[in-house]
């Protein structure tokens, strides 16, 4: 019989807040909002915490429950795979963060030609007293400045941008719906300038150029108005947001971010001294 190294005592008596697996490419089902499910590969990280008499953690063990558990990442599976996870390594916490492309088909706006577009997304999740699910995504958006619209005697200077949004879901028994991912994506498109298209003909880039240059704005704008958005979502616990621009006539990014407990802060009326 072989010896279980991992099991053995450990004398230090030093609890480990998370032990475990990180950068292991694998094939999942990710659940979509309306046309079933897509097979994507994610590359995944998870961690549980260690008991500080024990000396190591079954790190073979991740990858069992991660393959049993990989058919599909959808709301429902999320506190599975945690609790198997916790269940199976004799923990009181489990984390996991799956990244992964996500693709939806878009339709260019004359012409109506299909094609797939690419949004990086992350779902994380840790189940300890309670559950915490946090659904992320990075949009790539145009954005068309309003000032050097303004001052300019034609033109304006416009530049690829990108919104990111984080969004913690409620894990009561009275939230109405999962959030999906390509709810925040139409969030973040609606924002911006003009979304970016997979495939444009000529009549699609005249009709993308004009409707930008007419809907200029900051990244000031496109935080303010996703955080609009989310904050009455009965759905969302907490949010940030995070709107960025490659500049294309200055030498730097522009950035703008809003985070939900900062406006829950700003709202809450000071204590009198």
């Amino acid at each position: 019989m072989l010896e279980d190294v991992q099991g053995r005592a450990d004398d230090r008596q030093l609890p480990i807040d998370e032990v475990g697996i990180t950068g292991i490419r694998y094939p999942v089902a990710v659940l979509e909002r309306e046309s079933g499910k897509q097979d994507t590969v994610a590359q995944v990280s998870m961690s549980v915490d260690l008991r500080p008499e024990v000396k190591g953690a079954h790190l073979s063990r991740f990858v069992e429950v991660l393959h049993d558990c990989a058919g599909e990442i959808s709301p429902g599976s999320i506190p599975l795979i945690l609790s198997a996870l916790r269940e199976r390594l004799d923990s009181h916490t489990a984390n996991i963060s799956i990244s992964f492309p996500y693709f939806l088909r878009r339709h260019a706006p004359v012409t109506g030609l299909a094609a797939y577009m690419d949004y990086q997304c992350r779902i994380r999740a840790r189940l300890a007293k309670d559950l915490e699910v946090v659904v992320a995504v990075v949009v790539p958006v145009t954005s068309v400045c309003p000032c050097s619209k303004a001052i300019s005697d034609y033109g304006a200077h416009n530049q690829r941008s990108h919104i990111a949004i984080e969004a913690c879901t409620r894990s009561d028994a009275s939230t109405p719906a999962p959030l999906w991912v390509e709810e925040l994506i139409d969030v973040a498109e609606a924002t911006a300038s003009s979304p970016v298209f997979p495939l444009l003909k000529r009549p699609d880039e005249r009709y993308v150029t004009m409707h930008a240059h007419d809907h200029p704005v900051f990244v000031e704008d496109m935080a303010r108005e996703v955080a609009h958005a989310l904050s009455p979502d009965p759905r969302i616990a907490w949010f940030s947001v995070e709107a960025a621009s490659d500049e294309s006539i200055h030498n730097h990014q522009a950035f703008a971010r809003i985070r939900s407990q900062s406006l829950a802060a700003d709202a809450t009326p000071e204590k009198a001294g």
